[in-house]
């Protein structure tokens, strides 16, 4: 009657735990919590002392014994009481969440203001080669106003040693004529004195022959 009796209260303890929904629980910030083999205090331990806030996971829960079946992340199942779980982690492990994420803040910030200052001694440096490649044009365009000044220059003596050039030409045209017309005009004097010369002569002759052909007179006339 007795073993009847232990099976019923047996039967009616597992009922009562039903499963529950898995969920993630978390040892909260007791020092160690023992681990059994059921939901009650003298079942046997299957770990001593689970640290706080060791990572479980949510099997069952037995209200009534308040205990809940746990799993934990090796995969060891078995029972612990309820009010040693919550179901957020605890302080210190929020604790440690918060810092490694304010480290991994500090790391983008750092990251982000070396980034900023390679940007910004990149910008310095684009600008240097601004200025460089600004004086370098402006240096260039006088070279070039030069080169067009020196080219008009050019051109323009150029086209007054064509000019002086024509003129040249047409002065020596003009001394070769004048040469030719002084060599037949000389030509002509020579000729005219030729002639007069022969003209001359010829008078002469002709002189001489009527001074001939004249009677002479008697010298007793």
């Amino acid at each position: 009657m007795i073993r009847m009796a232990s099976s019923i209260v047996a039967a009616l303890l597992l009922l009562a735990a039903a499963p529950a929904p898995a969920e993630t629980l978390y040892i909260s910030d007791e020092l160690t919590v023992p681990l059994r083999s059921g939901p009650s205090g003298g079942h046997r331990i299957l770990h001593r002392g689970l640290p706080s806030g060791t990572r479980l996971e949510s099997l069952a829960v037995d209200e009534a014994a308040g205990f809940t079946q746990i799993r934990t992340e090796r995969g060891t199942e078995g029972w612990i009481r309820t009010q040693y779980l919550v179901r957020e982690p605890i302080a210190k492990l929020r604790l440690a969440a918060a810092q490694t994420e304010a480290n991994r803040a500090r790391r983008e910030l750092a990251s982000a203001r070396e980034r900023i200052n390679e940007l910004t001694n990149s910008n310095q440096q684009q600008s240097s080669a601004n200025n460089r490649g600004q004086a370098r044009i402006a240096a260039l365009e006088e070279e070039l106003a030069e080169l067009k000044r020196i080219s008009a220059d050019a051109i323009e003596t150029h086209e007054n040693n064509l000019q002086l050039t024509e003129a040249n030409e047409r002065l020596r045209d003009e001394l070769d004529d004048l040469a030719e017309a002084n060599v037949r005009l000389e030509d002509n004097a020579w000729n005219q004195a030729l002639m007069i010369g022969a003209g001359l002569i010829f008078l002469g002759l002709i002189a001489g022959v009527l001074i001939k052909a004249r009677p002479q007179r008697s010298a007793w006339n």
